[in-house]
């Protein structure tokens, strides 16, 4: 697969992407996909898109076997240090896994990498909605026969309520355009375009069916409160929870 334009983004953030308000709430969230996913310590997790690393790490330290991978260099790298024993990092692009059958369960959060497809040049490599299937097939084969999926993907509902003046939002892809600034490690502004695929429920249900997956569960929740929110128009996130048969 060709390069994608979140690596210029992450490598501009740095650790400067851990001081954001949305990755305050990680232990929350953690707790949270432990007793939804029914993770039993010892199990192998995949943590696709997995940035620099705090749910893979904050899995690690509750006795996971956890693998993130990312597509930014950075990210990894910052993941890496200091991470514990049971937690390995590689870079690698979502759209292009190659894990078959070796996990008990996957996670992709925060747009991690499933809400970061569309894009500049996107649409030269697949249509939208074949980049999104293909990033879940191949969670979907990562896992174990009833091993289980926890996706978040935002909510278009949302997207449309709250759409700002510097949003471009592209009805056809369901994908959101917004210009802001990101301030790196040393405090360097830099303007940025930032994609962000958005979702409804029934999309999300039918892409997992499309892909051998059986939703179980669809909740509405919100960086750092996750739980068992029914699915509204009232918040950022779905949570997507599914099984592989």
């Amino acid at each position: 697969m060709s390069g994608h334009w979140f690596e210029d983004v992450a490598d501009h953030l740095g650790s400067a992407y851990l001081r954001y308000s949305f990755t305050k709430g990680t232990r929350q969230e953690v707790d949270t996909l432990i007793d939804l996913l029914q993770l039993q310590p010892g199990e192998r997790v995949l943590d696709v898109g997995c940035g620099p690393g705090r749910h893979a790490r904050a899995l690690a330290e509750r006795g996971f076997e956890v693998v993130g991978v990312d597509i930014s260099a950075r990210f990894i790298e910052i993941a890496r240090d200091g991470a514990p024993d049971n937690a390995s990092f590689f870079v690698g692009d979502a759209r292009d896994l190659t894990f078959d059958q070796e996990f008990d369960a996957v996670i992709s959060l925060c747009q991690g990498a499933f809400g970061l497809a569309g894009g500049a040049g996107a649409r030269d490599v697949l249509p939208q909605r074949e980049i999104d299937e293909a990033i879940l097939e191949g969670m979907a084969r990562a896992l174990k026969s009833g091993g289980r999926l926890g996706l978040s993907a935002f909510s278009a509902y949302f997207q449309l309520q709250y759409l700002e003046d510097t949003d471009t939002f592209d009805a056809e892809a369901g994908v959101n355009h917004e210009r802001t600034v990101i301030k790196s490690e040393g405090g360097i502004d830099q303007d940025t375009d930032l994609w962000t695929s958005t979702f409804t429920p029934r999309e999300l249900r039918l892409l997992a069916r499309t892909v051998g997956l059986t939703t179980e569960s669809i909740f509405s929740v919100t960086p750092g409160d996750y739980g068992r929110y029914p699915a509204s128009i009232d918040r950022p996130e779905f949570l997507l929870i599914a099984r592989r048969l």
